[in-house]
């Protein structure tokens, strides 16, 4: 059946939002909706989700928090779920309120776990540190999209979610590994559709600002110019430089670089918050156990949300629950001042930084417990800093486009900006225009991409990211309690496009077949090597091995665990994902490896 909505998906850190079009100009046109030039509106949906026991409200957003309830809790049950579902789940708004009064069975941060080679990221191991029953970080991705798509079955029955075109969106700095994870936890719920893409949160908040712009943006932006796209959500930092260039006599936009995964956020602002609230809480006498730590920083979220608002109230109270047989039910609570948090959160997070200063790693002990890698330096400052040294040193930015619900605090994009015009002070960087609801734009952006791919809006042309690398052990003696040297062969190089091949040129190389091996990938974001080069050694930091891949190659005619040699072919796909073809002329078989953590 064809596919009558583009459907775009944030599936955030701390929030997803849903937001769609109808993929046919005449459909928007006939149903009202655009803007009398054929141009779809992009809405977002209402999501259905518990706000309380047995209560099913709409919010606009879907917080991505899962609580698991205990087995005489009564929560009642969403349309779509049998009240005798054995798998209990809540999943949203209300979940989000378990995680400050029962946060050791209140799943938050999955998406960041997703991310995190050094676990097992299908093993049961959320709440991380929890009680009870716990659940994987993919499956809780699975749980997040579940939900949306019988949210969109409710809205939409005549439009089945999996017969729909579906862009999910994904930090630019996932590594394949983890962009995999994400891509397995949609094909559970939807199947292995060829419709379902996946998109760098960044590129979308560029796409929602040229969905709303228009054509206008033609007039906004001109060639040369390099849009820093700082994206702070509420648990991770993405930055990417898009530049503006010309294209058969029109403008063109093309991604330039991309930062690293950085695990820093509004998540960070709620601790701090936390922290000092703590402090005060001894002011007044209250002495916090861990239970009401964690509690408190989950409790802080909120408080969060409304030091930061524009003209909020001068306090706000926070509150956590007593500890102990004879005072449950009861509470302790404070009034946290407005400008003293807000001035805590400001020189904590953005404080003014120089251009060549490194970010900070501060450790208290050689020793740490397993966790999510969290950046040990906060200043966000200071990570654009170095970001910007390493990829706009001698071009930097004269656009600034802020994502993420972090910013619409009005002082921390001043910041920002103010840091922007001291370290280029002969670059006047001006501020694009965000969209009005930062917390929707990344999912609106989606489905403009989406449309954008039908001919309907300018696309930004991507290109690998990074350059990619195979690893190849190289042959000759052996040495008792030594490994072979490790050779690095570029595969693919920064900045190809999407849809193109390449041959990858080299001889005396072979593949492992019929007997499992494990192969293993680099990438960089700095190097420029051609398919073929080969790297005898680098320096520190310039590449980066991402997860390997564990394997059997069919050995067909060939003995198990036989050397085959074997020529390369790399391509990227339409849709941004990495095939390397591994190929026998002589016996004319053909081997598919892909950067994903599954067997393909």
């Amino acid at each position: 059946m064809t596919a009558s909505y583009a459907i775009g998906i944030d599936l955030g850190t701390t929030n997803c939002v849903l937001a769609y079009a109808p993929l046919s100009p005449s459909e928007a046109d006939d149903s009202g909706e655009g803007d009398g030039s054929g141009e779809a509106a992009i809405e977002v949906l209402p999501i259905p989700q518990f706000v309380a026991a047995g209560t099913v409200e709409s919010r606009p957003s879907l917080p991505s928090f899962v609580y698991l309830p205990t087995d005489d809790e009564d929560v009642g049950s969403l349309p779509w779920t049998p009240a005798t579902d054995s798998e209990r789940f809540v999943v949203g708004h209300w979940a989000r309120e378990q995680s400050a009064t029962n946060p050791l069975r209140t799943v938050v941060a999955a998406k960041s776990w997703l991310a995190h080679s050094a676990v097992d990221r299908r093993a049961d191991l959320l709440p991380w540190q929890g009680e009870g029953r716990k659940v994987s970080p993919v499956a809780v991705c699975e749980l997040l999209l579940a939900h949306l798509a019988h949210a969109w079955n409710a809205a939409a029955p005549d439009a089945p979610f999996d017969e729909q075109r579906v862009a999910i969106t994904v930090p630019a700095s996932f590594d394949a590994a983890a962009r995999e994870l994400v891509r397995e936890a949609a094909a559970s719920q939807f199947g292995e559709a060829d419709d379902v893409v996946l998109l760098e949160e960044p590129q979308a908040a560029l796409y929602a600002w040229l969905h709303d712009q228009g054509e206008a943006w033609r007039k906004q932006l001109e060639v040369g110019d390099r849009v820093f796209v700082c994206d702070v959500g509420g648990g991770t930092t993405d930055f990417t430089l898009i530049d503006v260039t010309e294209s058969g006599g029109e403008l063109a936009l093309e991604r330039a670089a991309v930062g690293r995964h950085l695990l820093v956020g509004g998540d960070n602002m709620d601790l701090a918050l936390a922290h000092y609230a703590a402090g005060e809480f001894e002011k007044a006498g209250v002495s916090l156990d861990p239970w009401q730590s964690v509690s408190l920083w989950h409790a802080c979220r909120r408080a969060k949300e409304q030091v930061l608002a524009f003209e909020g109230p001068e306090s706000t109270p926070i509150s956590v629950q007593r500890r102990g047989r004879s005072l449950v039910g009861g509470t302790e609570s404070i009034e946290l001042q407005r400008e003293p948090a807000a001035e805590l959160l400001a020189d904590g997070f953005f404080p003014d930084v120089a251009l060549d200063e490194p970010a900070q790693t501060p450790r208290a002990s050689g020793f740490l417990e397993m966790g999510l890698p969290f950046e040990a330096d906060t200043a966000i400052t200071r990570h654009i800093a170095q970001f910007l040294s390493q990829h706009a040193a001698d071009s930097p930015p004269t656009k600034v486009l802020f994502n993420g619900g972090v910013f619409e605090a009005d002082r921390f994009r001043e910041q920002v900006i103010d840091q922007l015009a001291t370290w280029f002070p002969d670059t006047a960087c001006d501020n694009l225009d965000a969209a009005a609801d930062l917390h929707g734009a990344v999912a609106r952006g989606a489905t403009f991409y989406l449309l954008a791919r039908e001919g309907r809006g300018v696309r930004i042309r991507g290109g690998a990211p990074r350059s990619y690398y195979i690893g190849l052990e190289t042959s000759g003696l052996a040495i008792p309690g030594a490994p072979r040297p490790l050779h690095a062969l570029c595969v693919l190089p920064r900045g190809m496009e999407e849809g193109t091949e390449a041959d990858v040129p080299v001889e005396g190389v072979g593949v492992i077949v019929g007997q499992p091996v494990q192969f293993r990938f680099f990438s960089s974001s700095t190097r420029t090597d051609s398919p073929g080069e080969r790297l005898p050694r680098w320096g520190e930091g310039e590449l980066t091995e991402t997860d390997p891949v564990s394997t059997t190659l069919d050995a067909g005619a060939s003995e198990p665990g036989a050397f085959v040699p074997v020529r390369f072919e790399s391509r990227l796909t339409e849709l941004g994902e990495l095939e390397l073809w591994c190929v026998d002329d002589a016996s004319d078989q053909r081997w598919k490896m892909a950067f994903s953590v599954r067997e393909d």
